[in-house]
């Protein structure tokens, strides 16, 4: 039987059952999202810790010291770059797609566990990839033409993420269902974001700021530097483990409720109570109609 009351909800009680979802179930979302994101800290404390400037490997000529350590370091940054990129979006997909299964499981009152989460991501990788490049896209070219625009695409895009995933929709589909979903909704998003990127700030002065005064202090001593750059790493990902799932659990708390206000979608799970009732994705307008 599901804890949460599937009901039309204000803006006030999604936020209470988000804080309240994330609350009780710190430790699960707090490892859904700092397993996947550990391969980035450790990507990051090895390129801060390990890695040396041309200038400290030892040459014999003149020649050997202009080129060939040069050649090597720009090769280790371009490989070391793209493997970093990949182990960054691999493990932020994962992050994503896992908080968003296991919200939906808890919100609908069944069991789950960090790896259960984790593991439905398999298969669903690309797929949510490209949802987020057709989302960063769309409001990319809303921001271009005015900020106003921008913030609005972004907002009636909110649920995209949770469309795509728990419809098994592709990206313009779960897209065009978020824009379908949140109309007249865009202020509630907005809103939502606006407490986010508040939290965000907040995390990074708490974790971030004192390292990076203290990497300012120490400029002359590249020692001292080094290390402040890496507890600079670890309060980064201190912050990122511990405001992400707010807006992840916040948005997939309002996409249930758009389906409860707009498609019944609490009848629909009382009808069938096993399942995800799909969506009537026929339906869905175009963004551009």
């Amino acid at each position: 039987m599901a804890e949460w009351e599937l009901r039309p909800l204000s803006l006030g009680e999604i936020l209470d059952r988000t804080f309240s979802l994330y609350r009780r179930n710190f430790l699960l979302f707090l490892g859904i999202t700092a397993i996947p994101h550990l391969l980035v800290l450790g990507l990051n404390l090895v390129q801060v810790l390990i890695v040396k400037a041309p200038n400290m490997v030892p040459v014999r000529t003149t020649t050997q010291f202009q080129a060939g350590p040069a050649n090597s370091f720009l090769a280790f940054g371009i490989v070391g770059g793209i493997l970093a990129l990949i182990i960054y979006v691999v493990s932020f997909l994962f992050a994503q797609g896992g908080t968003i299964y296991a919200v939906s499981d808890l919100y609908l009152g069944r069991p789950t566990t960090i790896g259960a989460s984790l593991s439905r991501m398999k298969g669903q990788l690309l797929n949510l990839l490209g949802v987020m490049i057709l989302n960063g896209l769309a409001t990319l070219a809303a921001f271009i033409f005015l900020i106003i625009p921008g913030f609005y695409v972004a907002c009636r895009l909110s649920t995209c993420i949770p469309a795509a995933l728990l419809e098994d929709l592709g990206a313009r589909e779960s897209l065009e269902r978020s824009f379908s979903l949140t109309k007249d909704n865009a202020g509630r998003a907005f809103v939502i974001y606006l407490l986010y990127f508040a939290l965000l700030y907040a995390a990074i002065l708490l974790f971030l700021m004192p390292f990076g005064v203290l990497a300012a202090f120490s400029a002359k001593d590249p020692s001292l530097l080094r290390w402040s750059m890496a507890l600079m790493q670890i309060g980064n990902f201190f912050a990122t483990v511990l405001v992400s799932p707010f807006i992840l659990i916040a948005t997939s708390v309002f996409y249930y409720d758009l389906r409860v206000r707009k498609e019944a979608f609490d009848l629909q799970l009382m009808m069938n109570p096993g399942g995800n009732p799909a969506s009537p994705t026929t339906s869905v307008p175009s963004m551009l109609s």
